[in-house]
């Protein structure tokens, strides 16, 4: 038979696998363990056989935990395997005894926890093989019938679940196609409607297009006709002009075009928020709904991919040809200033008088103000007035005071700090980023940052910059000949002060005294810091071991006190078993020590430490009240009790 070669060792593997699998407390089969268990009895019948020999042998075990990982892997076994299914099915009315616990006489094992764990398990696992496997295994139907239908167990019901769920999902199905075919026969009404609405749109952007490059092709031949044509030889030269053509073919805002541009953000607008969310829904809308009928279907279709497609090409168009469509408008308050009037140039050329054209002077001042404000650029930038050929020999003589603070001036590198420099004006607090309408408490729209608050959140950041020096070589001789290369700061390990020599190394305006007098401190120099290297080495080297006596001894101060502590506890322990009623049956084979106490604590848990009964604080208590000792305490004072009563009722009466 099958299980006896089993037993004579053809079938140890499998066996010794479900062993160790159903040996642990973990809520779960060790998948590793599993997974050697299904690929042992893949490929061999007899060990299958033995592993349900095996299994049926660990459901008959006296302990909940056991019964549960054993059921767990018939479970896994059960699902994959149709000899195993046979070979269980056979035994099926004592594998349910074992694991649902129906039977009066046949109760579930400790611990009690585990025992409803296992009893959940069992009756699920039995559903699941009668709905998968039923109407071929009669012994699964019978079995599902009476468990259900004459003991009245509850089972999870999981075939009414999934069917549930299907009908929980059809019927959304079935919603999502009617809304679906509403707004398909809404699309079939507002068609034409909508799409008018989206070319009328997109035709304005066009002539709003139109004009912009209109005016900005009318204002590029005025300017080119004035231009003088120059054979450009440099591909450099070439590509510059190229970009400078690209980039003058972009349009951008001002007095003229602004009508334009608002207009043309407006419709960019609807053109983005509106036509080409609402035309991309309609295409998913025709692509999810099902007809009879699909040539109107198929045609809308065609015709909204075409007009979605010319929706991205204007908003490219409106994009790429420069136009920007962002609010571009300043705040309020920062509007430039502009004076009427021509404004003029001085003539550099000639020497006029101080009072001639006085317009013109009042331009370049403006001019100059403008400057001043980007004067920190100009000064990194460092360009010299000579490079520039056009002001060679034309240069006006500049103010001696102001060349001199230009002179003294600190160069500065630029940035947003340059912006107010050296403004004293106040900012509202409410215009510059902090709202304070979506906040509890009182709220001044009045109020404003001061000057000195502005300058300091415009502080700039200078960071620090080290000045490179060049350190220069020792250039001492030495005796293989050459000249000592060391690079150091002011003193050479070999060769003492670093001075400046000659191309022979020898010491530039110093005397022969001077150089041996400075090499003979140097030495002394060199001897006193290897001496004093030498003692804090000796003293560090005391630290440590004064250090490591002391952790000695403080080791030595801990062990003593936890073989003290140790000693206490046993002694105790002794003493509390001795005045409880337990310690006459235990006896002399019932002292407990305090390493054997260590010991359990420190081992893992096990099976049978499953089995133990937690001692709870009731149990404790009711030990120490119920013990022997208490109850002849208690029997004395009572007795005690009822003498002083008798006393002073009787024998103290006159």
């Amino acid at each position: 038979m099958g299980m006896e070669e089993g037993g004579d060792g053809k079938g140890t593997k499998a066996r010794a696998l479900i062993e160790k699998a159903t040996n642990s407390t973990a809520p779960e089969v060790d998948p590793r363990l599993l997974k050697a268990i299904k690929t042992v009895v893949r490929y061999s019948d007899s060990e299958l056989r033995l592993a349900t020999q095996t299994l049926m042998d660990l459901m008959k075990r006296d302990h909940s935990q056991v019964r549960y990982l054993a059921l767990l892997i018939i479970d896994e076994l059960f699902m994959r395997s149709k000899l195993f299914r046979t070979l269980v099915v056979e035994n099926l009315d004592q594998l349910l005894s074992l694991s649902v616990g129906f039977r009066r006489n046949l109760p579930l094992p400790a611990p009690p926890a585990v025992a409803s764990v296992l009893r959940t398990k069992a009756i699920e696992f039995l559903e699941k093989w009668n709905v998968s496997f039923g109407v071929h295994y009669r012994q699964l139907r019978l079995g599902y019938d009476y468990l259900k239908n004459t003991l009245r167990l509850q089972f999870p019901n999981i075939q009414a679940n999934v069917e549930r769920i299907q009908q929980e999902r059809r019927e959304r199905e079935r919603r999502s196609k009617e809304i679906l075919l509403n707004k398909f026969e809404s699309l079939k009404e507002n068609s034409s409607s909508i799409k008018g609405a989206i070319l009328s749109t997109m035709d304005e952007i066009d002539e709003c297009l139109d004009i912009l490059h209109s005016k900005q092709e009318s204002a590029s031949d005025d300017i080119l006709d004035d231009e003088e044509h120059y054979d450009f030889r440099s591909l450099e030269l070439q590509k510059l002009r190229l970009e400078a053509l690209k980039e003058g073919e972009k349009v951008y805002e001002n007095n003229d075009n602004k009508v334009v541009f608002d207009a043309l953000r407006e419709l960019y607008k609807l053109l983005v928020t509106k036509h080409l969310v609402s035309i991309q829904e309609w295409i998913s809308v025709l692509i999810r709904v099902e007809v009879a009928d699909n040539r109107f279907r198929d045609s809308t279709l065609k015709e909204f991919i075409d007009i979605r497609n010319r929706l991205k090409s204007v908003k490219n168009k409106c994009e790429e040809a420069g136009c920007s469509l962002l609010n571009t408008s300043k705040p309020d308050g920062e509007e430039d200033f502009w004076e009427e009037g021509n404004v003029g140039s001085i003539d550099i050329s000639s020497n006029a008088p101080d009072n001639k054209n006085k317009r013109g002077e009042t331009a370049s001042t403006s001019n100059q103000m403008d400057d001043d404000n980007l004067g920190s650029y100009n000064k990194v930038s460092n360009v010299s007035n000579t490079d520039n050929p056009l002001k060679q020999g034309n240069e006006v003589k500049p103010n001696s005071l102001k060349s001199k603070l230009m002179a003294e001036a600190p160069v500065v590198r630029w940035g947003s700090h340059l912006d107010n420099w050296g403004s004293d004006r106040v900012f509202m607090a409410n215009q510059r980023g902090l709202d304070l309408e979506s906040h509890w408490g009182r709220v001044d729209d009045d109020a404003v940052i001061p000057a000195d608050k502005i300058a300091e959140l415009n502080v700039p950041a200078m960071p620090y910059e080290e000045k490179q020096t060049e350190i220069q070589q020792c250039r001492a001789p030495l005796r293989k000949g050459g000249l000592c290369q060391r690079r150091d700061l002011k003193v050479c390990p070999f060769h003492g002060p670093i001075v400046p020599r000659d191309d022979e190394g020898r010491p530039l305006n110093q005397s022969p005294s001077e150089s041996e007098d400075m090499n003979l401190d140097s030495r002394t120099d060199l001897v006193e810091q290897i001496a004093k290297q030498a003692v804090k080495n000796v003293r560090e080297k005391d630290k440590e071991v004064a250090k490591k006596r002391e952790i000695d001894k403080q080791s030595l101060k801990r062990a003593k006190l936890a073989k003290i502590r140790e000693h206490n506890e046993a002694v105790l322990r002794d003493a509390a078993l001795a005045s409880t009623s337990r310690s006459a049956a235990l006896g002399e084979d019932g002292e407990i020590t305090n390493e054997d106490k260590l010991s359990a604590r420190e081992k893992k848990q096990s099976l049978a430490s499953m089995l133990k009964k937690k001692v709870t604080s009731k149990d404790r208590i009711a030990q120490k009240l119920l013990s022997s000792q208490a109850r002849d305490t208690a029997a004395r004072q009572h007795v005690t009790m009822e003498d002083v009563k008798y006393r002073e009722a009787f024998p103290n009466q006159w």
